[in-house]
């Protein structure tokens, strides 16, 4: 039987179906084709050098899908051969996405925003004495450009995957050797000198007069908001390196001897012993993608995911030599203790919130259950009622008698790739994000971080800071994506129930979410979101984040054809298309790291 929403009678039988809430698995529906055109106003950058900086749709059967996780190993299979029954609806052809002719993929029409993200893509690359190295951060002229002119480390990361996929391999090298040059230079804020291992937040190509050649300048914090060193640009460093062994099968990079110092230095930073007593990483406010003071501070779950991903890769990366040796011993044991320590502590679910709920306080001793002593007191009014009874995540920040139980976005999907989350913390994230897609996701998906801070808590968390208002930018900015046209036209009905047909994109973390979704059996859901951007992120130019409780806006300082948006949107595309890219980003669970579960799961529910 074969539905249409045309046909009155059709629509009538489905609202009915759906309204008595009767499983519709055997309806055939025809597929959802959203046409884009390309936009005709992109703007070049002027110069090379720059800083680091429906018709018919079957959209509602897809929500009812619940395919089971996959159980592939990355590490021992070639690339090309992964996961290829799984997903063979997603890539019929099995071709490369060129990088001039960008090919369909199934259940995606060719979009003509492909062509012009590559467009764009080739637009915003730094070029340092002829050589690509990296891309700018945003090609908006319009504004003044701050440090959107620069290459940073972490936007970088979504270029450069989008680059690999496409067998663009050289900017992704020559940016590795750069910024590990950059590791090398002394760094000095004011009269204090930063950790040799601390990698650059982003760098700049500017032409030196005199000597009439062109010359790098870094930012290690001493030009950032707050003058915080970017905590997060050497974890990120070692996640690119190995996906770009893991991708291109060479390893003669990540074995050079610069190479093996600069992982080095990084990990002597961050494996230090000091006064603590948790094996999380201690971090400062805006040390990481959120740049700004939000009450980040303490143990950041962003910072903790992609510190233990990166340690994973760093296995993976190190030479058994006799220094190699020495750390990989360190790193194994941190390995441990980090992935206890998260699971147990960091998660949250309904069964984990009413016990924090019902906590005494001023336990002292071993036997002690409130171990941070936090006061159920202090429990937020909201987390209640978005918990859901089935689903859960990794909360914010676990320091002591404070906890942070703001959902991050980035900090729960790195979670996943790096398996910090066990495979069934990773199905409960994921049955969270579908189960509470209307906070998450309002109008314009997806929110970077949930629930905004807003009066007198904004106030004393930011500083009264004007750009981090409440629903805006870091503070529970939309980052972009839309609904598909069709889903305005539904009726009353659907209207109060929005929030089971929505899907989510996050641009910059589309490529993060995409990958999760894949891993976790959940394609279904990447290939909503990537519709839903197709829908308004070119018509928009590409913003960098869009503002107001549900996403509506595009954020009042928000720059256009942001190249991480671009990027993000490519890289997702590509990864749905041939999902065997996901062995780039994806680490697989290490059953000897899996410790004995203490605390309450949601998934047994």
């Amino acid at each position: 039987m074969f539905f249409t929403l045309n046909d009155p009678s059709h629509w009538a039988v489905f609202c009915f179906i759906f309204i008595l809430h009767i499983d519709p698995n055997s309806l055939t529906m025809c597929p959802l084709r959203i046409n884009g055109s390309p936009n005709g106003n992109v703007k070049t950058l002027g110069s090379a050098g720059t800083i680091f900086e429906a018709e018919d749709s079957d959209i509602l059967l897809r929500i009812m899908e619940r395919p089971r996780a996959i159980n592939v190993s990355f590490e021992d299979r070639p690339s090309n051969e992964l996961l290829s029954n799984h997903f063979e609806c997603l890539s019929p052809h099995g071709r490369r996405s060129g990088f001039n002719s960008p090919r369909s993929y199934t259940s995606f029409e060719a979009h003509a925003m492909v062509g012009e993200a590559w467009e764009n893509m080739k637009r915003s690359i730094v070029y340092y004495r002829r050589q690509p190295v990296g891309t700018v951060a945003a090609m908006d002229h319009s504004v003044e450009e701050l440090n959107y002119d620069q290459v940073f480390v972490r936007d970088f990361v979504p270029s450069a995957l989008a680059f690999l996929m496409n067998g663009e391999e050289e900017v992704v090298k020559n940016f590795l050797l750069k910024t590990l040059h950059l590791q090398s230079w002394e760094k000095m804020i004011d009269q204090f000198k930063l950790g040799e291992g601390v990698m650059p937040a982003s760098f700049k190509v500017i032409h030196n007069p005199v000597r009439n050649r062109e010359i790098l300048i870094a930012d290690f914090g001493e030009s950032a908001i707050g003058r915080v060193a970017p905590v997060d640009s050497g974890f990120w460093w070692i996640i690119l390196l190995r996906a770009y062994t893991r991708h291109t099968g060479d390893s003669s990079l990540a074995e050079m001897p610069e190479c093996q110092r600069g992982m080095r230095l990084i990990l002597t930073l961050c494996l230090s012993e000091a006064f603590d007593t948790f094996p999380t990483l201690l971090c400062a406010d805006g040390c990481c993608m959120i740049d700004r003071r939000m009450g980040v501070y303490g143990y950041p779950i962003e910072i903790q995911a992609l510190f233990f991903m990166a340690l994973r890769c760093a296995l993976l990366l190190l030479k058994q030599d006799q220094e190699g040796k020495e750390f990989i011993e360190r790193i194994v044991k941190r390995l441990h203790a980090l992935s206890f320590h998260m699971r147990n502590y960091f998660w949250l679910d309904l069964k984990q919130l009413n016990d924090i709920y019902r906590y005494k306080t001023e336990e002292y001793s071993h036997t002690a259950v409130n171990k941070f002593n936090v006061m159920p007191d202090s429990l937020p009014d909201w987390v209640f009622d978005f918990m859901p009874t089935r689903g859960g995540y990794f909360i914010g920040n676990v320091s002591p008698a404070r906890m942070d139980f703001r959902w991050f976005c980035l900090g729960n999907c790195v979670a996943i790739l790096s398996s910090l989350a066990t495979p069934e913390q990773a199905s409960a994230i994921m049955d969270l994000i579908e189960s509470r897609w209307d906070e998450l996701v309002g109008e314009m998906p997806l929110k970077i971080c949930y629930p905004a801070l807003e009066s007198h808590e904004w106030r004393i968390v930011t500083g009264c800071d004007p750009k981090n208002t409440r629903w805006s930018y870091h503070n529970g900015g939309s980052w972009p994506g839309n609904e598909v046209s069709l889903l305005q036209t539904i009726m009353v009905y659907f209207e109060l129930h929005y929030d089971l047909v929505r899907s989510f994109v996050f641009a910059v973390l589309l490529w993060l979410l995409t990958a999760a979704c894949i891993k976790t059996g959940r394609p279904q859901i990447a290939r909503r979101a990537i519709e839903l951007a197709e829908n308004r992120l070119s018509k928009d130019h590409w913003p960098e984040y869009y503002d107001g409780k549900t996403g509506r806006y595009i954020g009042k300082q928000a720059r256009k054809f942001q190249t991480w948006s671009i990027s993000g949107y490519l890289v997702a595309k590509m990864m749905l298309e041939d999902p065997s890219h996901l062995g780039m980003i994806s680490l697989e669970e290490d059953k000897q790291m899996k410790p004995l579960m203490k605390r309450s799961t949601s998934w047994t529910c």
